[in-house]
């Protein structure tokens, strides 16, 4: 039998958004897309089509996706599993194709959430209804997703996942929503599942215990060893609600690296753990969130020896203290900052400034006429994020002015 693989769906934009207290502007947030898709991401969570301020958003990164700036990765709305959710999905983004639908599903959230006016088989009967009627709008792949499966019955996941394979869904996602589960728990759990309902699982786990990472691989493995194909929800640098989400870099380091892992299960190929330093930097910058001193792979001290044992042995060879390579995970080359003279475009700018930076990207203008439109979206551009562009989204400005012009757009 041909080994089944581990694909990963980021969720950063759309539960790495909710966490208390940081925000992400629009343009932040396609960026992040476009940065996810050049790392061989499978699926990102872009967002909430249901929610106003999100259209715009979504329909442009959809756009970026047929225009073939986001090449490879499935762009993806989250929406509660009801029908009126599904119905406002498709009226707001008609082109969308890639769908979660999420119910609660433990007897906790039927009676605390619900308050008791929802039985088990009315939560089963709003994730068919709303599946088929996704499936019917356009929807090519939709996950149907068990909020709360960490409290919830195996033999009642069971038979939420048989449901949706027989309604068309494509796969399951187990949501350890409050980081309550074990290692070893999560994987006799997903095994049982998978091997009942041979359906491919989606690992949904967060942080709480500090076992994000551990819980969503070896959850992913009981799948695998089930013979159904695994997906595990990341963040970039682990951002989420509360004690976080599973993080990417530190998810794909353990699948390629962890003397287990990296013989019983198969990463999907097209993932490029060298983008990592990249992707977690930009991340850190649009949050204004430091990468903590300790990150794996990204941290400021994930390469850094100091003891004398320590320091000699790397010396001699890295592979005494050091699992991989600076360079696996993007990182190695020296960093160059201009002390002399700098010229900024932004909210204040002006044409001559704006040009001469665009100069330096290799973007050329052949007059002041020309450079103008583009001038303008940068000059919205800052002010909407409230930060200096980045060389990259310089570039999408210039290479996509209309889509980011939509991007920008928010209305009430």
């Amino acid at each position: 039998m041909t080994m089944k693989k581990i694909y990963l769906i980021d969720v950063t934009n759309r539960d790495g958004v909710q966490t208390s207290r940081i925000l992400l502007s629009k343009l932040a947030k396609t960026m992040l897309n476009v940065y996810l898709d050049e790392m061989g991401i499978f699926q990102s969570e872009i967002g909430f089509p249901t929610l106003k301020h999100e259209v715009n958003y979504i329909n442009a990164n959809i756009e970026l996706a047929e225009k073939g700036v986001i090449k490879r990765m499935h762009p993806e709305g989250w929406c509660r599993a009801v029908k009126e959710d599904i119905e406002l999905t498709f009226k707001n983004c008609p082109k969308i194709k890639h769908l979660n639908i999420s119910i609660s599903t433990s007897d906790i959230m039927l009676q605390g959430k619900f308050l008791g006016k929802k039985t088990w088989n009315d939560i089963l009967n709003s994730m068919i209804e709303a599946l088929k009627l996704a499936k019917q709008m356009g929807a090519e792949t939709v996950g149907i997703n068990a909020e709360d499966a960490s409290r919830t019955d195996v033999e009642r996941l069971i038979e939420f996942a048989q449901a949706g394979k027989e309604n068309g869904a494509d796969r399951f996602r187990y949501c350890d929503t409050l980081g309550a589960d074990d290692p070893i728990t999560i994987y006799q759990r997903i095994k049982r599942i998978s091997e009942a309902a041979k359906f491919p699982v989606e690992m949904h786990c967060h942080n709480d215990l500090g076992m994000a990472e551990a819980v969503s691989l070896t959850g992913a493995q009981g799948a695998i060893e089930s013979g159904v194909d695994a997906y595990i929800n990341t963040t970039v640098n682990g951002y989420g609600e509360r004690a976080g989400n599973c993080d990417l870099v530190s998810t794909i380091l353990a699948l390629k690296f962890s003397h287990g892992f990296a013989d019983k299960v198969h990463l999907d190929e097209n993932v490029d753990l060298k983008k990592a330093w990249k992707i977690a930097r930009y991340a850190s910058y649009a949050f204004s969130l430091p990468i903590p001193i300790n990150q794996p792979g990204v941290g400021a001290n994930a390469f850094a020896h100091e003891s004398g044992i320590h320091a000699d042995g790397a010396l001699k060879d890295r592979r005494n203290y050091e699992l991989y390579d600076p360079e696996d995970v993007g990182r190695g080359e020296p960093e160059l900052c201009d002390t002399g003279r700098v010229i900024t475009t932004g909210e204040y700018g002006g044409i001559k400034g704006f040009r001469h930076v665009y100069d330096k990207l290799g973007i050329h203008f052949n007059d002041d006429k020309e450079a103008r439109r583009i001038f303008e979206i940068v000059q919205y551009a800052n002010l909407h994020t409230q930060k200096p562009l980045t060389d990259d989204e310089l570039r999408l400005v210039a290479n996509s002015p209309d889509i980011v012009s939509k991007i920008l757009t928010l209305s009430p």
